[in-house]
């Protein structure tokens, strides 16, 4: 049977609160450097040229049964043409987005930056953690928990009699880590929050690749089914009318 645990208040004042504060502060540090670390740079017209042509085929998508047959044609036509279509891009022309990225320093030190802006005080402070508040039980979740958590809620104290509701000082210390989100949101912006599972997804990709974008949206803009929808207006409305009167 699980043993309950009474925690020192001690552990409270110098463990749990002082691994939240800091998490918190690197969080926020984190930020300002790597905002001082960026580089301005004018964004490529032909990337934001072939954003703004997937945008408009979506729309094309969304709105095709609000227009009639004729011209839904015609406008796919334009966007999925074999020829000269916007969404059309040539097998030759694909460019690789990793090699678009080595191909641009800057591209590739930009993302140098962001990576080391992560990956050092992040070690920093996990050296820091198992350092000084290796083996405590630091805290308390008030809801009950399975025996599936116990790897993550109780990283570094190897006794099974301890309930798993428990947790210890180094996953507090991954829990601040993939869970501020919400906290660096209110303080630093909504655009300005992204956590360290965005910033590791970051690093096992190369940039984005405009050929994939826009191959698939021509796929998707080819099998749109068009089904005018204004001549159903009429009938649509007598039926709600219909059950408005009755």
């Amino acid at each position: 049977m699980a043993e309950d645990l009474v925690l020192d208040t001690a552990i409270r004042d110098w463990v749990l609160i002082p691994l939240s504060v800091v998490m918190v502060l690197i969080g926020v540090l984190r930020y300002f450097v790597s905002k001082l670390m960026r580089s301005s740079q004018l964004p490529d017209a032909k990337i934001v040229k072939e954003g703004q042509v997937i945008v408009r085929a979506r729309n094309l998508r969304a709105g095709a049964n609000f227009i009639p047959s004729k011209s839904f044609r015609a406008r796919r036509a334009y966007f999925s043409n074999e020829e000269n279509g916007l969404l059309f891009v040539p097998k030759g022309q694909a460019q690789n987005a990793q090699a678009q990225m080595f191909s641009d320093p800057n591209m590739a030190m930009d993302m140098m930056k962001k990576n080391l802006s992560m990956i050092i005080p992040q070690t920093l402070t996990f050296a820091w953690v198992n350092f000084f508040f290796s083996g405590f039980v630091a805290a308390k979740i008030p809801f009950p928990l399975t025996q599936r958590f116990r790897s993550m809620l109780q990283n570094g104290i190897d006794l099974s009699t301890v309930d798993v509701s428990y947790v210890s000082s180094r996953s507090w210390y991954f829990l601040n880590l993939f869970g501020l989100r919400g906290l660096f949101s209110l303080i630093l912006g909504e655009e300005n929050a992204m956590d360290d599972t965005q910033r590791m997804m970051q690093m096992g990709g190369f940039g984005f690749d405009p050929s994939k974008s826009l191959g698939a949206e021509k796929d998707g803009l080819d099998i749109v089914q068009h089904e005018w929808a204004l001549p159903k207006f009429e009938q649509r409305a007598e039926a709600v009318l219909r059950k408005l009167v009755s």
